[in-house]
């Protein structure tokens, strides 16, 4: 294996041996604690321009199967692991992660000591880096590609429809995993999949019964030319918002969002539901945070916080159907703790329909 380098903007070198696709490449550097799910998590458009650290040790371990991919292809920017495991065993394995990577022309860098790496974001706060094959300096790191640009990256550019006999969902397109798809499906919905800027009067030709934001990358602030149109549909159609959907319905009603020191990612996320009290462990992935004291509460109950750090991970309108949650209630990879959020949702928009439709 040919050695290769990971070099911060802040100036840290680590060395180890390339892996995946033989080029080059600049991305911000965050970490995942989810200690199964590396292909899941290497698929999920949320990752848009981020180089990936693995904390758990070893990556590759079940090899990479032809069902768990969450996108038709990686949009990350990179991946840095401890020791990659070009054995894999599993009967469902077609691959080894290396080969994953390197089909999608993903690169990246194994036997870096990722628990300093680790230590380093933390201390540091989220940093840009660049995989390489020789050592670099003085860097240009802010030739990345602008944040609003990723969105529109892994975005559909058209219309996509799966048909179903139960209520109808409009699904926009941020960065959506297969997995929130997949739920809605196994709900029995017919859902159409819209690109991320579609305007509120061709949702109004759909006529759904409910609208679902999903999550997405980036600085949610990139979006904010959509906010006044998010309003007016979250106001006509019963709407839940997932992790960056979360975070434009919040900006959209007036809050404020700020980005965390290295963000919320992995599959054990403490959660508290304030109605319950109830703790429920989730999956996350995000960098960026609604912040407390820019909601409105005349609008706008707190659902859900975090129980690590307090932060706000759900909403819920007083007067219109709008909830919102953070965290992924569909997770993989991750626990089921809040799939309720997603079927409590069809079920709402279930019923409204048919009330609306016993009035007509």
């Amino acid at each position: 294996m040919e050695q290769g380098y990971l070099t911060l903007e802040t100036g840290e070198v680590f060395e180890g041996v390339l892996i995946g696709a033989n080029k080059d490449s600049i991305g911000e550097v965050v970490f995942n604690t989810s200690m199964t799910g590396y292909q899941e998590i290497i698929t999920d458009p949320s990752y848009a321009g981020q180089i990936i650290t693995f904390c758990y040790p070893m990556i590759g371990n079940y090899g990479v199967n032809s069902i768990d991919d969450e996108s038709i292809s990686p949009s990350l920017s990179g991946v840095i692991i401890g020791d990659v495991c070009e054995t894999p065993s599993h009967y469902q394995s077609i691959s080894k992660f290396s080969e994953k990577l390197k089909q999608a022309g993903v690169p990246g860098i194994a036997g870096i000591d990722t628990r300093l790496l680790v230590k380093t974001i933390r201390s540091r706060g989220t940093v840009k880096g660049i995989l390489s094959r020789k050592k670099v300096e003085n860097k240009d790191f802010s030739i990345q590609e602008k944040p609003s640009l990723w969105v529109e990256k892994v975005s559909t550019k058209k219309m996509l429809t799966f048909k179903n006999k139960g209520s109808h969902v409009v699904l926009y397109d941020f960065g959506y995993k297969k997995s929130i798809l997949n739920a809605l499906l196994q709900e029995n919905c017919y859902v159409t999949i819209v690109p991320y800027n579609t305007p509120y009067e061709k949702i109004k030709a759909l006529a759904p019964d409910g609208v679902l934001f999903s999550n997405g990358p980036g600085d949610p602030m990139s979006l904010a030319h959509l906010f006044p149109e998010i309003k007016k549909i979250s106001q006509s159609y019963p709407t839940l918002g997932i992790c960056l959907g979360h975070q434009l319905i919040a900006l959209a009603y007036g809050a404020k969002t700020m980005k965390l020191a290295y963000g919320h990612r992995g599959a054990n996320h403490p959660v508290k539901e304030l109605m319950t009290g109830k703790v429920k462990i989730t999956a996350q992935n995000h960098g960026y945070v609604v912040v407390d004291e820019s909601i409105d509460t005349n609008q706008f109950d707190i659902t859900y916080r975090n129980v690590n750090d307090q932060s706000i991970e759900g909403l819920q309108h007083i007067h219109y159907p709008i909830q919102t949650v953070q965290f992924h209630p569909e997770a993989h990879p991750g626990p089921s703790d809040t799939a309720h959020v997603l079927t409590e949702f069809v079920s709402q928009i279930t019923s409204l329909g048919e009330k609306r439709y016993a009035i007509m």
